[in-house]
């Protein structure tokens, strides 16, 4: 019988599950199969532990999906601390899986500017880069690396959009409910509150973008593609009140 897992390897089975796309959460995975030889255990081990992470999932459950019923009490206590606060629960998992991976995943790198001279800014400006790192990945991984509006599938021009922007609520910052994956076109036109989507994920456009003698280029990314149902990830759907409270800051 294989060793108990600890928090702190739960923590990084957290991580390995929110950066994998669905269907690669198996042992033939070859960053499952690094973090495994790192953390002295099998693939197998490590992907039916992803499968029991997994069965706690909703929207897998909802699909029928959910993975191995068998999930601890120590799995189900950490998926509920990640539920109850993805900010500190994302730095806590993402500074975890840095330290196990080492050289194979990219450390923080912290300048040496006017803005992060001091060892309290420079505490910020990694715990920053460890939230965003860990939201990307989430949000990117949750809609296999696709734009959930037009399918662009190009890693560089896609972005994990907040739909309640970062500087409003802090403890939404990592949040992968509060994530949208968007090109960078539309991410910053949902930024910006011309573009929303209503109760049934569909693309609703300001009166902005509609103007007369609008660009082909205008009109095609945006006219044309209004009513266009946002393609929802195989986890963490979009929060609901999260998209009510940006339609109430739209453009109209």
């Amino acid at each position: 019988m294989g060793r108990n897992w600890t928090e702190h390897e739960l923590l990084i089975a957290m991580n390995l599950y929110c950066r994998l796309p669905f269907g690669q959460c198996n042992s033939r995975n070859k960053l499952v199969n690094e973090v495994a030889s790192k953390m002295d255990r099998t693939s197998g081990s490590i992907s039916r532990k992803l499968g029991n992470i997994a069965s706690l999932d909703p929207r897998h459950q909802a699909r029928g999906v959910g993975g191995l019923p068998n999930s601890s009490k120590l799995d189900r206590k950490v998926w509920a601390d990640f539920q109850g606060n993805w900010s500190a629960m994302a730095e806590k998992s993402e500074s975890a899986f840095v330290d196990l991976m080492g050289g194979t995943v990219q450390k923080e790198s912290v300048p040496e500017t006017k803005q992060s001279s001091g060892p309290s800014e420079v505490r910020r400006t990694v715990k920053t880069r460890r939230l965003q790192t860990f939201f990307r990945n989430v949000v990117l991984s949750s809609y296999d690396n696709r734009c959930a509006l037009t399918g662009i599938a190009v890693p560089q021009l896609l972005i994990a959009s907040h739909i309640i922007p970062w500087s409003e609520s802090e403890s939404r910052r990592a949040d992968p409910t509060n994530g949208l994956c968007l090109n960078a076109l539309h991410d910053k036109a949902f930024d910006r509150h011309l573009i929303t989507f209503d109760e049934d994920y569909r693309l609703v456009i300001s009166s902005i973008l509609k103007k007369s003698e609008i660009p082909e280029f205008q009109s095609t990314n945006f006219t044309e593609l209004e009513g266009t149902e946002l393609m929802l990830p195989h986890r963490f759907v979009p929060d609901s009140q999260a998209l009510e409270a940006h339609r109430n800051s739209f453009i109209t």
